[in-house]
């Protein structure tokens, strides 16, 4: 038995599912294991729990191939269990191992996640849940992050829509993701429609709307009484009316959900201690100060160093080598939001932070691409990050270009490209 197992009295593997998790468990001081499964329904997941306390008694350890989710949640109701998370590719890769001919079944699997925890603790973590506040801001940022992707699938269906029978309305506006563009279409979804509107009920519109610039006013709408149709077949016109109106329904509803999250997002955030350490950072706004906030969390002990973050984020590249072969390439394997974070911020800084954007354009004049040079760009950030995060001291501009001019760093002589 591994010494890092030895203070639990059974090691339980679970394999869930939506309605249903095959469990394996085996005692500290036994070679016996044994299976069953339960139903995800609360009063069957309590029942199994009590089960097993009253059987094994003191803590048990639980290896389950996700970190969150309703099983972790539900687990995490009992002091009793000390839940160690798998990785879904390295239990997919250990299950490869022993069964070549790719054949997968639930109870195996949970006895896999038991046997891959018994034999290789050392190399597994138990979950250490953050507070309730950093916990609840890290799933806000990542649901908002979901529904801008939603904003950003709609309105490029929307535009396609348009662009089949009332392309004009797409150069009346600048931008098609907003209240305004979408109330304008739910009353004109044709041009023959807005084409029959009075000009006083146009400028009333939009002066509803907030929009005085009477030039502006008047570009629109001599473009509205001045613009000849596209097409004047039905057969185009009405299935693609209906789906431009839709997809407003659906807009305006993402819309709406991003004020709800940025409203519950900016009370929430500011309340951390270390969210100024984030909100002063360059480019960084009410928008990505508490995604950066929650990529760090506030367990200092959670990293070691700043390349731990590199690489846990995916910033940082992976080399491999086999003879005399070596190639770098990006992390397949990271959290998709989390680098998505870094870099989102570091393109941000290239035009607030006076080295970011040397560094930057740099990267461009040796021959990097626009995403290889905003990489290269966080992977720099992260190690300032790192140490203003770990000493609990705000960045300053200035006190980091001053020890970039006592380093002698090239930085300083070099000039951005035009």
């Amino acid at each position: 038995m591994k010494a890092e197992l030895s203070q639990f009295t059974a090691v339980i593997g679970i394999d869930w599912a939506d309605k249903k998790h095959d469990i394996c468990v085996q005692a500290i001081d036994s070679d016996v294991r044994e299976f069953s499964q339960i139903s995800h329904k609360v009063e069957k997941i309590h029942e199994w729990a009590q089960s097993m306390v009253e059987r094994h008694g003191g803590q048990m350890a639980v290896a389950v191939e996700l970190s969150k989710g309703p099983i972790v949640s539900a687990l995490q109701k009992y002091n009793f269990f000390v839940i160690y998370p798998i990785n879904p590719t390295t239990l997919a890769k250990y299950r490869e191992a022993f069964n070549p001919s790719g054949a997968k079944d639930d109870p195996t699997d949970a006895e896999l996640a038991l046997d891959i925890l018994l034999n290789h603790s050392n190399h597994f973590t138990p979950l250490n849940p953050q507070s309730v506040e950093m916990r609840t801001l890290m799933t806000l940022v990542e649901q908002r992050r979901r529904i801008m992707n939603d904003r950003i699938r709609i309105t490029n269906r929307l535009r396609n829509a348009l662009k089949q029978y009332y392309p004009q309305v797409l150069d009346w506006f600048d931008h098609i993701d907003t209240p305004l563009f979408c109330d304008f279409i739910k009353q004109w979804p044709t041009l023959t429609q807005v084409k029959r509107a009075r000009r006083t009920t146009l400028e009333k519109f939009f002066r509803e709307h907030n929009m005085y610039r009477k030039p502006l006013l008047e570009q629109r709408i001599e473009a509205i009484k001045s613009a000849q149709p596209l097409t004047t077949d039905d057969a185009v016109i009405t299935p693609y009316r209906l789906q431009t109106l839709t997809l407003v329904d659906q807009l305006a509803v993402a819309l709406n959900s991003l004020r709800l999250y940025d409203r519950e997002i900016a009370v929430l955030a500011p309340q951390h201690a270390d969210y100024e350490l984030f909100s002063s950072l360059p480019g960084a706004g009410p928008l990505l100060a508490p995604r950066l906030l929650v990529a760090f969390g506030e367990q200092r002990e959670r990293f070691a160093n700043a390349a731990e973050v590199q690489k846990y984020s995916g910033i940082a590249p992976v080399t491999e080598r086999s003879g005399q072969k070596s190639w770098i390439h990006w992390r397949w394997q990271c959290p998709t939001f989390l680098r998505q974070t870094f870099v989102e911020w570091a393109a941000q800084t290239i035009n607030k932070s006076y080295w970011a954007g040397i560094f930057y354009y740099q990267q461009r004049a040796k021959g990097c691409t626009y995403h290889a040079a905003v990489r290269a760009l966080a992977f720099k950030w992260i190690r300032i990050l790192y140490r203003c995060w770990k000493t609990n001291t705000p960045y300053d501009e200035a006190t980091y270009l001053k020890a970039l001019k006592t380093r002698g760093s090239p930085l300083l002589s070099a000039k951005p490209l035009d």
